[in-house]
């Protein structure tokens, strides 16, 4: 586990993803990405993450949708 935290990016759009995760691995945050909501809802029923940067609009759950099933 990283000192600074694992962040969970969830956005459909590769580009931008990859972006953001390299922007925060420089920042020293560990980062796990995938491109859809039901890969984020599986990697977060197996690991502890200390934030999820979901993207609202996907093609399998919105954003929202996930959010609502992590509240749960």
């Amino acid at each position: 586990m990283n000192a600074n935290g694992h962040i969970l990016i969830v956005d459909d759009e590769a580009s931008l993803r990859q972006t953001l995760a390299r922007i925060l691995q420089r920042a020293g945050f560990e980062v796990t990405s995938t491109a859809s909501g039901g890969e984020g809802l599986a990697l977060l029923s197996q690991h502890p993450f200390d934030l999820v940067y979901l993207d609202i609009r996907m093609p399998d759950m919105s954003g929202l949708e996930v959010l609502k099933i992590i509240h749960a």
